[in-house]
């Protein structure tokens, strides 16, 4: 079978509204070829081991099971992550949080930035803006030791596992409440439960990184109560939010960090999205 009835092939058996780039991808992930190469070689034909792969890898699709789980990768502005199904596959909205931290940084020349991860998964922030701040340092934290592993797994890949210091942490340990950090950036849970329950991601992704409580802000207000008691000031914080939650979110950074200032960014879809809340 030739590259072009192989890709229609593989697409008439996947799930979903992208069947013919998963396919795509697929067959790139599976030979080690990449798109150029099919494009000049129609006519080559798929090894038995391939062929093999390939149907694991259809039938773990039909199964329900995500592509970036079935390949063990997926891309993240430019660079590639390992995910499995311990972490949340990254998504493009959360671009805005590291875009936006990126022009923080850049804007404050002269001495050494810390920044802190709260919620790291997959590592995909930190390690995104140590790769474009190499004069930063960083912490990062999550409740899971299953992500830290692989958080520590991709900033190796990286190559900036020497400026990330990775702790498990139920949000943020206490001692850090004696560090100043300059930017604190977070993409916390913040899914409502009941709408969680309804999504299509509900069950495939982990529910430990998707469920934020009754009203999706229970790990947000946690992170503003632990920061209301340390010893903050001069300090970015960037939370990524659900696209109703702007007014509440600001109603709870008035009511723990009383005169901080909250700004709210939308992402390319014109929805609420990034909470910019500056304190002193």
């Amino acid at each position: 079978m030739t590259a072009n009835p192989l890709l229609h092939a593989i697409s008439s058996q996947l799930p979903g509204d992208s069947r013919l780039s998963d396919a795509l991808i697929l067959l790139l992930e599976i030979t080690g070829k990449d798109r150029a190469w099919w494009l000049a070689h129609p006519e080559d034909q798929l090894t038995a081991l391939e062929e093999k792969k390939l149907e694991t890898a259809i039938k773990q699709l039909q199964d329900g099971i995500p592509l970036p789980y079935v390949i063990g990768h997926w891309g993240f502005l430019g660079l590639d992550f390992i995910v499995t199904p311990d972490v949340l596959i990254p998504r493009p909205e959360t671009e805005l949080l590291v875009e936006t931290a990126l022009e923080h940084i850049h804007s404050i020349p002269g001495r050494e930035i810390h920044i802190l991860d709260v919620g790291t998964g997959s590592g995909i922030i930190a390690i995104s803006l140590a790769l474009n701040s190499p004069g930063a340092s960083f912490s990062a934290t999550d409740i899971s030791p299953l992500a830290l592993k692989i958080a520590r797994l991709n900033a190796e890949r990286n190559h900036v596992s020497d400026r990330i210091n990775f702790f498990e942490a139920d949000i943020v340990p206490v001692a850090f409440g004696k560090i100043h950090f300059d930017i604190i950036c977070a993409n916390l849970p913040y899914i409502p439960r009941e709408t969680l329950e309804n999504l299509e991601v509900f069950g495939k992704e982990p529910t430990l990184a998707l469920d934020g409580g009754k009203d999706g802000l229970d790990l947000i207000r946690k992170l503003l109560v632990f920061l209301s008691r340390s010893e903050i000031g001069g300090t970015l914080i960037l939370l990524e939010i659900e696209e109703r939650q702007a007014k509440q979110v600001e109603n709870l950074v008035n009511t723990y960090l009383p005169g901080a200032s909250t700004r709210i960014k939308r992402d390319l879809a014109g929805h609420d999205r990034l909470a910019m809340i500056q304190i002193g």
